[in-house]
């Protein structure tokens, strides 16, 4: 066991006995209205071969050997999971220490403050691995991930409607530049990136005039997004903000009460039985839901599991149905080549002539759930190419894995 490992892990005992506690009685029975379902949730994975479930193992061990080469830059995991069983699941190591250990040293977008601390994107004690362990940085799927705990908010009755406006959870006196077009902000409109904020994500990051980059170099993350100027009215155009998705934090604790990352704790990680996490913090001390999440990657695969079982867990429903639709419902248009986007999940078309939607999520550096729904399929990739160059991307994912499937459904294109 590694020394820098052990503080974590105290940690983490601590707090599974605390929910523990909670959901149980002095003498270990379940407490009313605690759902034995609860306790006891899977924790790993069953597995099987590829073979068995219907997956081209030749074909998948060909795309293994091509990501193991680097032709897909640095790829640190693939996993697979098929009808409810792991099938194929990689690791790739990669010493990136020296990959970017110059980066590391040097003040940049991605390195704004202190070489030392959680936002500098190259030191490895905190990147690509939480403390060089088995948690993953997460990135933009923090924001896929907060969607779904929004999503059993909303299923237990403690999350308001999503047409609320934004500025109802703010004091309208402390936000610069009001206007109409801002009070017209919608809680949707911060989930579906319509918001209409001025706000310029699709720049490099390693730019210092990534909106995104000066946010994080910054003390207070909120005002910095909610204070930007409008640009067009909400609703109208996608704009990727990861400042809306921080707004959704501290609306969040505003209107449950409940600091989200606690409420992921109890409500979302306790049933799906996900023991170990780290959650980056502002320095406000709110939860930086717009990339602050680390996983292992079989958690992440149950995250991704729930959603294609229609919100159901071990007969435990934490999302409801209607939450899952919406989500990955298309609410707006993002590219020409067909991808779309829901509640904070990129929505893919299987190919150029099949338009039945992937879901995914998308994180920088190479983050990737992925949801085939009527494959019953779900693939979770990590990687950490932060610089551009070769790299993983969705589409590269989703043709591969349909590649290598037998077992079409009928009537249907493979």
């Amino acid at each position: 066991m590694s020394i820098t490992r052990k503080p974590l892990q105290f940690e983490l005992l601590s707090r599974r006995l605390l929910l523990r506690q909670t959901l149980l009685g002095a003498a270990g029975l379940p407490l009313l209205g605690a759902p034995v379902s609860l306790l006891a949730a899977t924790t790993q994975w069953p597995t099987a071969t590829p073979q068995s479930v219907g997956l081209d193992a030749a074909k998948l061990a060909a795309f293994d050997a091509e990501i193991a080469s680097g032709q897909f830059g640095y790829v640190d995991s693939l996993l697979v999971i098929r009808h409810g069983k792991a099938v194929y699941d990689r690791t790739y190591k990669h010493d990136y220490d020296k990959i970017y250990g110059r980066e590391a040293k040097e003040p940049s977008a991605l390195n704004p403050l202190n070489h030392g601390g959680p936002y500098n994107y190259f030191n490895p004690w905190w990147h690509p691995f939480y403390r060089r362990g088995d948690l993953h940085t997460m990135q933009s799927v923090t924001k896929t991930v907060t969607s779904v705990v929004i999503g059993v908010a909303t299923a237990r009755n403690e999350f308001p409607v999503l047409d609320t406006p934004m500025l109802k959870f703010f004091d309208e006196t402390k936000v610069a530049l009001v206007d109409e077009r801002k009070r017209r902000i919608t809680l949707r409109h911060l989930l579906t990136m319509t918001a209409g904020l001025e706000w310029h994500e699709d720049l490099p990051y390693n730019d210092p005039k990534n909106s995104c980059s000066q946010m994080e170099a910054g003390f207070d993350w909120v005002k910095f997004a909610i204070d930007q100027p409008m640009s067009e009215e909400p609703g109208t155009r996608f704009n990727y903000n990861s400042g809306a998705t921080q707004l959704l934090s501290h609306i969040f604790r505003a209107a449950t009460g409940h600091d989200i990352e606690e409420y992921a704790a109890r409500h979302l990680f306790t049933p799906l039985g996900i023991e170990t996490w780290f959650w980056k913090r502002t320095p406000t001390g709110l939860a930086d839901t717009e990339g602050g999440l680390y996983l292992r990657r079989h958690d992440l695969a149950k995250i991704a599991f729930l959603f294609l079982k229609n919100g159901n867990w071990a007969g435990t429903q934490l999302v409801t149905p209607e939450w899952v639709k919406e989500s990955v419902t298309p609410a707006i248009n993002v590219s020409a080549n067909g991808v779309k986007y829901g509640l904070k999940w990129w929505l893919h078309p299987y190919g150029p002539n099949d338009p039945r939607l992937v879901w995914a999520g998308s994180g920088f550096g190479g983050q990737f759930p992925i949801i085939v729904p009527d494959y019953d399929l779900v693939i979770v990739a990590n990687g950490w190419n932060i610089l551009g160059g070769k790299q993983l991307s969705p589409r590269i994912l989703i043709d591969r894995m349909l590649g290598a499937i037998h077992d079409p459904i009928p009537g249907k294109a493979k």
